[in-house]
């Protein structure tokens, strides 16, 4: 049988299918196409006012592409009240190809030396497909966030794809929306291309002014 491969998974994001694993030691891959899709309107994100002081603060050094397979490989490891994950070994081979060919993005934040919070998805026409992401400090992983929609809406995104609306996510402004409207949103998208590097390094409050930026 042909290997699945980087560009066979970029013809899967195009039609609005993503892959999953169903644990780290179980080297099989499903497609998942959900009924119902979670999806953070750019220029809906919310912000809480504790959050977004946090972020004019900026605690973090936030980074881009600078340890793509290091985030992977934390996003994937055990934490409380998740011992298991669907990220496994061809997952991760697979994002890392993604990766080599400009089509996947990490985004991180460090204190030092120190990778401490961080987030990775693919990029396809102006939609970006949030993945997973991790936190080891306080904030982390809500700052990477932030900085996220900051860089796709100066970057010329439309979309926001972050497969599964969870409780966590709804807190930043995360719907759901069915099938057929996330189909005519990803065609949209796709029609244009972002540039997840445009907007170049970000400070707090250059994020914070993107985000309150109505499009």
């Amino acid at each position: 049988m042909a290997r699945f491969t980087a560009q066979d998974l970029l013809a899967c994001y195009a039609h609005g299918v993503f892959p999953m694993g169903e644990a780290r030691d179980d080297p099989r891959l499903f497609l998942v196409e959900p009924e119902l899709r979670g999806v953070i309107p750019l220029d809906g994100f919310h912000l809480s006012r504790r959050l977004a002081r946090t972020i004019r603060q900026d605690p973090f050094e936030v980074r881009v592409d600078t340890a793509f397979d290091a985030v992977v490989a934390l996003c994937a490891e055990p934490r409380p009240g998740h011992p298991e994950t669907w990220i496994n070994d061809p997952i991760r081979k697979l994002y890392s190809e993604l990766f080599e060919l400009g089509r996947a993005h990490s985004l991180e934040c460090w204190r030092g030396k120190e990778l401490v919070g961080g987030l990775y998805g693919v990029s396809l026409g102006g939609a970006f497909f949030g993945e997973s992401m991790f936190s080891r400090e306080r904030d982390a992983s809500k700052i990477a966030l932030a900085h996220l929609v900051a860089r796709l809406k100066l970057g010329g995104y439309v979309l926001l794809d972050c497969q599964f609306q969870t409780e966590h996510l709804s807190q930043f402004g995360c719907e759901e929306i069915d099938r057929t409207e996330y189909k005519l949103r990803l065609s949209q998208a796709l029609r244009r291309e972002g540039d997840y590097l445009a907007a170049g390094a970000l400070t707090g409050a250059e994020v914070l002014q993107a985000i309150s930026h109505r499009s």
